[in-house]
């Protein structure tokens, strides 16, 4: 039967839960047992699909087209185990299914409460599905103390009691600020936050404690005695160089040893460490840096772009190279020349997102990287700009542009309302509801054998993850192939363009889908690897 890790947050929100829970996710795996993580979201919302990423951040969408927490592209890139929709539920979701069941009339009458109708419903979806697995480690997202979340921390502490002695353990992540004032680390708030925890009847069986510095024993000695732990599980979960560190850094600190000590199981399993080692190894020594510019619409906020920062650091520890991120708002090259911003860069990105706002920037730095000969990758609304800034530019479609931001005479790019997704026809009014509504998840394309983007991947049949509403307009196509551009990549019943190309450009390449959302450090997706290799090119021509 599994056990059960939950993962609390105290005292401030943003302590990195989620990598935790991905770090030691990681460790246990090193020690040769299967594991599965999931996230349980305290917010109204059904799903994130139709929040800002300024609110959020990263929507990161599964191979069954769930819509779900950045999260859980931690633990995908930890664990290497994909996620599914089950993996990620919110407390919209939750209520969205109850109220259903109520107006069916399943209740047969009875009044419906938060205690136990809607905490029966989250223990059921923890306990969905995990047969086989040694180890489910269960996050909590938001901060102990937030009413929204109360539902949550009472169905866990539920479980405590419900599974088999010896079959939960909690771990808490808090943290340890340093007054510079006083010269010390302070533990009150997180004396206060398991306080908090504990009237709620949970018992933490281990701190992990976020600090810039090292515990003291001091402090680690107060900490346990006032929060009724262990003094060795007080874990220091100390700031690292790299997010990839630490799986490591908590390993040396012991928290898997502690949390497989408080299951019981003693000795436990040597771990091993082999390809972190590997993967700190690559990012410690580079043999060289390159620079992609990111032409985006988020860039405020970095939390947005989470899967493609990571997946460009695959690419870099593929090249052995140290890749730095210039963050460029698009809006600012539509009243200035992108070349002072741009000639200087080793490749250009254009990334995802939805509406006008600086699309026209885009345009612009895409002009830029097919004149210029630069390193060019767009995704998903980074492909539809390029293809817009191609048929302006090369076939004579001055006016060419997206429905997407309103009524336009040459729609180069357009809503799409029907698709092909396995033997089913799916559908969607153009008026209709906007959550889970996009093209969703995995799905195939076809590769022309002689293309660039085939070479690339080894294959000419691929599956890989989408997000959009909008596609290019295949009425365009043979204008746009005949000034250059090649659609080397299309959805099985050839209906749909998956991705585009230059033959005369270094590197030109678009897609449709997201593939920074199939990248891990150990395996890096072959898109960003080749990527990152023009651009370790380019930096050795400039």
């Amino acid at each position: 039967m599994a056990r059960y890790v939950f993962i609390t947050g105290g005292v401030v929100s943003s302590l990195g839960k989620g990598l935790a829970s991905a770090a030691l996710g990681a460790l246990l795996q090193a020690r040769g047992y299967t594991v599965r993580l999931r996230k349980l979201d305290p917010y109204l919302n059904v799903d994130p699909g139709t929040m800002s990423p300024y609110q959020h951040g990263e929507c990161f969408v599964t191979d069954d087209g769930a819509e779900t927490d950045l999260d859980l592209g931690h633990y995908e890139r930890f664990t290497g185990r994909p996620a599914v929709r089950q993996d990620n539920i919110t407390t919209g979701r939750i209520y969205q299914d109850i109220i259903a069941k109520e107006r069916r009339g399943d209740f047969l009458g009875g009044t419906v409460q938060v205690v136990p109708h809607v905490t029966n419903a989250i223990k059921e979806f923890v306990l969905e599905g995990n047969d086989g697995v040694d180890f489910v480690l269960v996050e909590i997202g938001g901060t102990v103390g937030d009413i929204e979340g109360l539902p949550f921390f009472e169905a866990i502490r539920q479980l405590g009691n419900d599974l088999p002695r010896g079959h939960a353990v909690y771990v808490h992540l808090t943290l340890l600020p340093y007054i510079p004032s006083a010269g010390e680390l302070k533990t009150k708030p997180t004396q206060h936050s398991v306080k908090e925890l504990r009237s709620i009847g949970i018992q933490p069986h281990i701190l992990l404690c976020r600090t810039d510095r090292p515990i003291p024993k001091e402090e680690r000695r107060k900490l346990g005695l006032f929060c009724n732990v262990r003094e060795s599980a007080v874990v220091e979960a100390r700031d690292v160089e790299s997010i990839y560190d630490v799986p490591r850094a908590y390993h040396a600190e012991g928290l898997d040893r502690e949390v497989l000590a408080a299951f019981g199981i003693e000795p436990a399993p040597k771990p091993d460490m082999t390809r972190w080692n590997a993967v700190m190894e690559r990012i410690r020594n580079p043999e060289g840096e390159v620079t992609i510019a990111i032409v985006g619409k988020y860039t405020g906020l970095k939390d947005a772009y989470k899967s493609l920062i990571e997946a460009l650091t695959h690419g870099g520890i593929a090249n052995r190279v140290k890749v730095n991120l210039d963050w460029i708002e698009a809006e600012a090259f539509e009243s200035e020349d992108p070349a002072p911003r741009l000639e200087n860069v080793n490749g250009i990105l254009v990334p995802g997102g939805f509406g006008q706002r600086g699309t026209e920037g885009m345009v612009r730095a895409v002009t830029f990287a097919r004149e210029r000969k630069a390193p060019f990758f767009g995704i998903c609304f980074g492909m539809q700009m390029a293809v817009i800034e191609g048929a302006r530019s090369l076939a004579g479609v001055a006016r060419a542009g997206s429905t997407e931001f309103g009524p336009c005479e040459e729609p180069v790019v357009g809503l799409l309302t029907e698709w092909v997704r396995g033997n089913e026809l799916e559908t969607r009014a153009a008026g209709g509801d906007l959550g889970g509504t996009m093209r969703l998840g995995a799905y195939r394309a076809q590769l022309q054998a002689d293309s660039k983007i085939a070479q690339i991947y080894g294959a000419t049949e691929i599956l890989e993850r989408h997000r959009h509403r909008y596609e290019v307009n295949t009425a365009y196509r043979a204008r746009l192939e005949a000034a250059g551009m090649r659609f080397a990549g299309m959805s099985p019943d050839g209906v749909l363009p998956e991705t585009i190309e230059y033959a005369d450009h270094p590197w030109f390449i678009g897609v449709q889908y997201h593939p920074e959302l199939k990248s891990r450090p150990f395996e890096p997706h072959p898109l960003f690897e080749s990527f990152i290799a023009a651009a370790k090119a380019q930096s050795r021509l400039v």
